[in-house]
């Protein structure tokens, strides 16, 4: 039963529930086999905050990893504890994936949050402050400025800031007014110099402006002083005497507020979905508070003002040393400055799609009718191979019809674009297109109503289900006959952040793998169900069953004597069936390698249960985003890249798709890549006991290990050349 389904991608739907029961009754495992996954989250933006510590990378780079830190940790508040908050709020409180009530994980999230905000904080204080002044970069307070810098300043506050600025008083008259979401803002205490009486005064800082304003240079200065910038909310609160002519200013505080801004959609099928979206994302903006950031200086009279009008708890309030919202540092991206940022590195066009002839144009048909091309992005160009497909295939004549799913894409997008020309020279055209996608909701309505007046066929996938899988299919006639032409991907459509997501493609005319999306895209579009697949592992009916008896071969394979090895590289490894199977396959003997970049509620400290398992997280200029199963199969790899995470969301409330790799040669690469990243002697974090990750960074002799993409970069330079050269 097993052995035909593992033929058949593991998709065979006749006797599932028979397996499932086989599982379940196979072994008993521990109680506290799991690690809490918001815990587990927390430790992962910690591992980004090592990066930003870490005195041997460039120091912008230094300050990105702070920037993108902030970042996290905004949207693990407005997602996460803020679905808990509901939870406790609605009376739905079960117990999280380690048994224990919300209430408990809420204390010990503000308890772990508070010490990596503070961390945070004297990270760019003490340490990347000052190594961006070495630099000639300084990021200066009102008080290091002459009288001279200051004047200078306050033209430029006049005349590109005071305009834009709105006070809102606070009186009898006029309510406590509305704080928006991750909004920064100046809370003033005032006093009325004719009456004596005090009030109380918010001011938020514009969004619209540069975070960091530069420090004009006398026009004396040497070329190489350094270059000096001060913080938008410093140039603001030192002028406020401009805003409230005759008025004493008492005090003055910043402060940011970050609401609940899950998006919550109820379906069913005569709801328009867009609609309803729309009015989600404007309750969106009114979410209740969960997290109130304020300077470490705040009066105890301000903060209990905030406290009693945004209706917030002590808990959830974060005093902080220095600048609140560091997402302001992305801000120093615009500075020029290479040397003070990783080496540029431009991607290369893969090996197959490489023009025959120099300034030529590569037919990308031809080059993936002479086999499966395995597309490594960024290493490899996301433009000369995705970009470049869909567009050769908008303007051939011979393309009949482009099927697509889109889940991200960026705002200029030559996806969309090319979707457009295709559907304007006559193509019939589909395009998935995944309006909840959260946090690009708004952009994806736009897209999809633009596509809609060029004619394409848009749909929004299935009720109750998000479309998550990365597909790609082009049917072509040929001598009279249709060819179809398939891209599986890792990684969104997304040319923006194809430069800094490590993901993977596959091109194939494989008509097993066309046959399999026609049926999937019929049934996304359509009434269809279909159960059986060749090539694909597609959730949510089948992908967990499918990779749950890859897992349980591997473990009846180590029970007979044979070798047997399981590696999965992850974004994020959650789901209690496949970490149950993992930990039944290691008990068997099974060596199991996991590759996670975030969360991981894998043990590895389980005596008797987690012995054979390895779990390691790689952080670095790329951020680690190619899912990939690989399984030994008693000699006969078994190897999947795809969409889908080891989540409940991705295998039971989303459309996923994994696509088998079959190319010995890519098969290879993707082998070989991963023995790399868990080799002891590249870097990367450990995961050992009670959920704690190490860093592991140099060798016994303070010498650094391999930096993974350094390696993938160098790797796919040298192939390049050595085609080259042939």
């Amino acid at each position: 039963m097993i052995d035909t389904a593992v033929t058949d991608s593991g998709l065979g739907d006749a006797d599932d529930d028979d397996f499932d029961a086989v599982e379940l009754a196979d072994s008993q495992l521990p109680d506290h086999r799991y690690l809490d996954r918001e815990l587990s989250w927390l430790a992962f933006n910690q591992r980004v905050l090592e990066l930003a510590e870490d005195p041997t990378l460039p120091v912008l780079e230094r300050a990105n990893f702070l920037a993108i830190f902030a970042s996290n940790l905004d949207e693990f508040f407005m997602v996460r504890v803020a679905g808990l908050k509901r939870r406790i709020m609605t009376g739905l409180a079960i117990p999280t994936n380690v048994g224990r009530a919300p209430q408990e994980v809420l204390g010990d999230i503000s308890a772990d949050a508070h010490a990596l905000q503070l961390r945070h904080a004297a990270v760019w204080q003490d340490l990347v402050k000052p190594a961006l002044a070495e630099g000639g970069i300084e990021v200066v307070t009102w008080d290091d400025l002459s009288e001279s810098d200051r004047e200078n300043l306050y033209g430029y506050f006049q005349n590109q800031v005071f305009p834009v600025l709105m006070p809102l008083a606070v009186d009898p008259a006029h309510p406590f007014p509305y704080i928006s979401g991750l909004s920064l803002n100046l809370a003033i205490r005032i006093r009325n110099a004719r009456t004596g009486r005090q009030e109380f005064a918010r001011l938020k800082v514009p969004p619209m402006l540069p975070r960091f304003v530069e420090v004009p240079r006398p026009d004396t200065s040497r070329t190489d002083a350094p270059s000096r910038y001060l913080p938008l909310e410093e140039l603001i609160s030192n002028n406020l005497g401009d805003l409230f002519p005759g008025m004493e200013v008492l005090e003055h505080h910043a402060f940011r507020l970050t609401r609940n801004e899950d998006v919550v959609i109820e379906e069913d099928e005569t709801e328009n979905l867009i609609q309803a979206l729309e009015a989600e994302l404007l309750r969106r903006r009114f979410g209740p508070p969960i997290r109130l950031e304020v300077t470490e200086s705040m009066d105890d009279v301000t903060l209990d003002l905030l406290l009693n009008e945004l209706d917030i708890t002590a808990q959830e309030v974060y005093r902080l040393p220095g600048p609140l919202d560091l997402r302001g540092l992305f801000d120093l991206g615009r500075i020029d400055r290479p040397e003070l940022r990783y080496p540029a590195h431009v991607p290369t066009t893969a090996a197959a799609f490489q023009p025959a002839e120099q300034n030529g144009r590569a037919d990308l048909f031809a080059a993936i009718r002479k086999g499966d091309v395995l597309v490594h992005h960024p290493y490899e160009s996301f433009n000369t191979s995705v970009v470049a497909f869909l567009e050769q295939a908008a303007r051939d004549p011979h393309v009949l019809a482009i099927k697509q799913t889109l889940y991200r894409t960026s705002g200029d997008s030559p996806i969309v674009e090319a979707l457009i020309d295709a559907a304007e020279n006559g193509k019939q055209v589909l395009a998935l297109v995944e309006v909840k996608a959260r946090f690009d909701e708004a952009a994806n309505i736009v897209w999809a109503r633009k596509l809609e007046k060029a004619g394409v066929h848009v749909v929004y996938g299935l009720v109750g289900l998000k479309t998550h899988c990365k597909l790609l299919h082009v049917i072509r006639e040929e001598d009279g006959m249709l060819r179809s032409y398939s891209h599986i991907g890792t990684g969104n459509y997304n040319p923006k952040t194809s430069r800094l997501y490590e993901d993977f493609g596959l091109f194939t005319s494989d008509e097993q793998v066309g046959r399999d999306l026609t049926r999937l895209f019929n049934e996304l579009s359509g009434y269809a169900i279909e159960k059986k697949f060749k090539r694909l592992l597609v959730a949510p009916l089948h992908l967990r069953k499918g990779l749950l008896r890859h897992i349980d071969k591997e473990r009846r394979h180590a029970q007979d004597g044979k070798p047997a090895h399981i590696r999965i590289k992850v974004n994020s490894m959650v789901d209690e069936q496949i970490i149950d199977a993992l930990y039944r396959a290691s008990q068997a003997g099974v060596r199991v390698d996991v590759w996670v970049r975030g969360i991981c509620s894998l043990r590895t400290d389980l005596e008797g249960v987690s012995d054979n398992i390895t779990v390691r997280s790689i952080l670095g200029r790329y951020l680690e985003h190619s899912r990939i199963f690989a399984f030994a199969n008693d000699g006969d790899p078994q190897v999947y890249i795809g969409s889908a995470d080891m989540m409940h969301r991705n295998l039971d409330r989303r459309v996923e798709a994994l696509v088998r790799v079959v190319a010995p040669a890519h098969v290879k690469e993707l082998v070989d890549l991963f023995d790399l990243a868990m080799s002891e002697g590249t870097s990367s974090w450990h995961l050992g006991a009670e959920g704690v990750w190490t860093r592991h960074s140099t060798d016994a002799d303070g010498a650094p290990l391999i930096d993974l993409q350094e390696r993938t970069m160098t790797q796919i330079q040298r192939r390049r050349r050595a085609r080259a050269v042939r």
